[in-house]
């Protein structure tokens, strides 16, 4: 008994380490997606430069979607420890690039590094907890990913408030080098590198055509805001992205060793997993941008304060990722309970649509409207992860897990701009017809921006009809992994 217990209390204190370090990770990674927004003013202040504040959104937003892909095909190769070790390399690296930058160009591309390995720790992690635990065991930590993933997301608007007003919007990237040394020693010390899969090539020319295709569809969608030259009019960039996307697409079909499988996409619950997957991330981030932005211009909150009002959401988010992991280990299953969550995304974009309509002073009002929207997400997030994981064989499982990640990052950045767009024509149309009504353009305004979203939330109810309607413990799965090899992925 003695014998027994002194020999597996090690490895349970080192899965603990682990997993500490992989969500400190992984909210390092998401609070820099959106850690800028209320630190941009300062930022424009003290950076010489003729660049535009927005690049430095963007520079990580393109950077990190681009190379999702790259990482999970990479960790089929060479496994996942050691990716996940240069990912966070290359994120300490640019995060001190970013504290110390001189000049707004020095600090767009330490941006761009910053972003180079912050894509990948999102489905990185997620590998590796599905290396460390049997399948009975990974719906539990995936849902507490997935939780922290969200409130991370939600929390960097008013964690770059309060660094910007409190010490120097430095310090937004600073903080991230002492923690992010502390993971990667943890990581270093108690992650043992996993068997891995014959070394077949990299598809180079598909990753090349897919950054491609990425890279275009984002700038095209952010070209206003960029203030990109006139030679590179959205007309043209739409053009690369098409162009490109086919390039890619007959890329994978007669590569011998894909980037991408399309094989994974002609399994109907992968593509629907895949789809369910972009259509949070329209819901995510419509609703982190669009409802502190409302709370500030419109009814003239600070900052922290508007910030603080996306509390139900976050709350939301994790209660519900949290209660999914357990939801699917109790065998419920995941169509049933992608449908209610996708329904409550639903529910929640109406309910801020008639808040607009009814109560748009009120901002106690529109923040409850969240809870629901929250909740959903919160929900579809481990589910997404797992039975995108089961539907694909053991050795595609890193691009597997990958592609909805990329998609979610992609239908945000997408589904934002287009929102945003929408936003604009609805109140240049309503200001030119009534001039005197100003005051109440914007609420019209993002009323229908919610309903546009409560409009793509439907075709994640659809897909869900594709998800598997029994509970994952009774599908044919692949050989899972077993308790031996989950002790093994971590070191006493």
């Amino acid at each position: 008994m003695t014998t027994t217990t002194s020999t597996t209390s090690p490895t349970r204190r080192g899965i603990a380490l682990t997993m500490a370090a992989l969500m400190l990770m992984l909210v390092l990674a998401a609070l820099d997606q959106t850690i800028l927004s209320t630190a941009l003013p300062s930022i424009a202040r003290d950076m010489p430069g003729t660049l535009p504040p927005a690049w430095t959104f963007s520079a990580y937003l393109l950077a990190a979607t681009v190379v999702i892909a790259l990482y999970g095909r990479l960790a089929d190769v060479h496994g996942q420890k050691p990716m996940l070790l240069v990912s966070i390399g290359l994120f300490l690296g640019g995060s001190l690039a970013c504290a110390l930058s001189q000049s707004m160009l020095q600090l767009v591309l330490a941006r761009a590094l910053q972003g180079a390995g912050g894509g990948g720790l999102m489905t990185l992690t997620m590998l590796t907890v599905a290396a460390m635990f049997p399948q009975a065991e990974r719906g539990r930590y995936q849902s507490l990913l997935g939780a922290v993933y969200g409130v991370a997301t939600m929390f960097g608007p008013l964690t770059g408030g309060w660094l910007t007003e409190h010490l120097s919007w430095r310090w937004a990237f600073g903080l991230n080098v002492p923690l992010a040394l502390v993971a990667f020693g943890i990581l270093a010390a108690t992650l043992r590198r996993q068997p891995t899969g014959p070394r077949t090539p990299i598809d180079h020319l598909g990753a090349l055509l897919l950054t491609g295709a990425l890279c275009s569809a984002l700038l095209m969608t952010q070209h206003q805001r960029l203030q990109l030259p006139d030679w590179l009019s959205a007309a043209v960039l739409g053009t690369a992205c098409a162009v490109c996307t086919a390039a890619f697409l007959l890329r994978q079909r007669r590569a011998a060793h894909p980037l991408v499988p399309l094989s994974l996409f002609g399994r109907p619950v992968y593509a629907a997993a895949s789809a369910i997957g972009l259509v949070t991330g329209v819901a995510l981030y419509a609703a982190v941008v669009f409802m502190p932005a409302y709370l500030q211009t419109a009814l003239h909150l600070a900052p922290t304060a508007a910030a603080w009002h996306l509390l139900p959401l976050m709350a939301g988010v994790t209660g519900a990722a949290i209660a999914s992991g357990r939801l699917l280990r109790a065998r419920i299953a995941a169509r049933r309970m992608g449908m209610l969550a996708s329904a409550l995304v639903v529910l929640g974009f109406a309910l801020l649509a008639a808040g607009m309509q009814w109560a748009p002073a009120q901002p106690l009002v529109l923040s409850l409207c969240l809870l629901p929207l929250g909740a959903g997400i919160g929900v579809l997030f481990p589910i997404i992860t797992m039975v995108s994981q089961r539907a694909s064989p053991l050795p595609l499982m890193g691009i597997a897990t990958a592609v909805p990640v990329m998609l979610r990052s992609l239908g945000g950045a997408v589904g934002v701009a287009l929102l945003t767009t929408l936003f604009a024509e609805v109140m240049h149309t309503l200001v030119a017809a009534h001039p005197a009504a100003i005051a109440e353009a914007g609420p019209h305004a993002l009323q229908a921006v919610w309903a546009a979203a409560a409009a793509v939330a439907v075709l994640g109810v659809l897909a869900c009809r594709w998800l598997p309607d029994t509970p994952m413990e009774q599908q044919a799965q692949q050989p899972a992994v077993s308790a031996v090899a989950a002790g093994g992925a971590v070191a006493a």
